[in-house]
């Protein structure tokens, strides 16, 4: 009898440590998880602990507060890049929709606005998308470190140089390369130049030791997407849908895209080298319900309903604040710097793009929240209304 007790005692015992030790125990089988397609169970927000009417003032404040750029997306984005001196649309634009979006709690949603289904451009939130794309081959094994130097992958010139050739993966997940040259016809001097000087200025510029400097530039962006082409060989949008998006669920409707000229031969077939944002037009165009379920992918730690789709290690280096700029990391915004959104903790991370598009990712507190073509300089009151409610 007491050999028994002793044996089961001691199978229990082992059952618990293995529970323990293994990664997110019961994360999927206690935390709600949407179906797949558009069907996505609501609560009140009383019903998760949170102040209705403080949730309603900021649903309110999204829908009063619709971003100022153009409907037509063509004339947003040469009007507001027209400082470049060689830009032009180089890749598909699409008519954009009004505020949109969502907050998600505990997986469930508390409060929406505007047309989820409809797919719009998301601009620089696909940045996002992109490094999570290079988190998979980070955890495949195909990038073996995030400090190996790029021309260990790429050898095709992209990185000749004495300057270039110093470029690891991690200079270009953070946006602190400084990379010099030229990507499908685009110069990297003249994405976003200085106000000061002109093209000669610009093209002679001093070169920043990579690593030193942190410089927002979509040229250096799709340099990283291609990159990743080599290493994956395979298109950056089947990577995303059959690791990604179609295990969290989301609808057929999202696409990604390059440019016209972005086409590259891979393995003896023509794939296009797709961009980090709209800067050109192009990125990835999406709905706000499919965003809603990237962003819950990263609050529940890259696990999906019990499926590790990308690895919390990862995360956590996406999510970590770079040395160049603390409020940046692989390609995610932080409030580890200079940015203040009054009660908000600065353990939240986001994606954002311009005219307003926004993904918030609360991990601690289960909480996603989405917004589309919000006015930027509301933001902070949005999100701290957000918090408030939560108190």
């Amino acid at each position: 009898m007491r050999s028994t007790i002793f044996n089961t005692t001691l199978v229990l015992l082992l059952l618990s440590i293995g529970f323990l030790m293994s990664p997110n125990p019961v994360l999927s089988q206690d935390r709600y998880v949407p179906p797949a397609g558009t069907e996505w169970e609501e609560r009140s927000p009383g019903d998760l602990g949170l102040d209705e009417a403080l949730i309603q003032q900021a649903r309110q404040l999204a829908l009063d507060s619709e971003n100022s750029v153009n409907r037509d997306l063509r004339i947003a984005i040469l009007e507001a890049f027209s400082r470049e001196p060689y830009h032009d649309l180089a890749g598909p634009v699409r008519e954009r929709g009004g505020p949109a979006g969502m907050i998600i709690k505990d997986g469930y949603v508390v409060a929406q606005w505007g047309d989820l289904h409809r797919v719009d451009m998301t601009f620089s939130v696909t940045k996002s998308y992109l490094t999570t794309v290079a988190g998979i081959a980070w955890d495949r094994g195909l990038i073996r470190s995030v400090d190996d130097l790029l021309t260990d992958y790429v050898w095709d010139r992209t990185f000749d140089g004495e300057h270039n050739s110093a470029i690891t993966w991690h200079h270009l997940l953070n946006q602190s390369s400084d990379w010099s040259g030229t990507l499908f016809g685009m110069e990297d001097w003249g994405d976003r130049p200085p106000r000061e000087g002109g093209i000669d200025e610009w093209r002679m510029r001093e070169l920043r030791e990579p690593g030193t400097h942190y410089e927002y530039n979509d040229v250096r962006v799709n340099l990283l997407a291609y990159s990743l082409l080599q290493v994956l060989r395979e298109p950056l949008p089947k990577i995303l849908r059959d690791e990604i998006m179609n295990p969290i669920g989301a609808t057929p409707s999202w696409r990604w895209y390059g440019y016209d000229n972005s086409y590259v031969m891979v393995d003896g077939v023509e794939v296009q080298s797709v961009s980090g944002g709209g800067h050109h037009g192009g990125g990835l165009f999406i709905n706000t319900m499919d965003q809603a379920r990237f962003g819950l992918l990263f609050a529940r730690n890259g696990n999906w309903n019990g499926d590790q789709l990308i690895s919390p290690e990862w995360i956590d280096m996406a999510r970590a604040p770079s040395d160049p700029n603390p409020d940046y990391g692989y390609m995610w915004w932080t409030l580890k710097g200079d940015t203040d959104w009054g009660n908000v903790p600065d353990h939240i991370y986001y994606a954002a793009g311009f005219g307003g598009n926004y993904i918030i990712v609360d991990d601690e507190n289960d909480l996603v929240i989405v917004m589309r073509w919000l006015d930027g300089s509301v933001l902070g009151e949005f999100v701290e209304t957000i918090y408030r409610a939560m108190e």
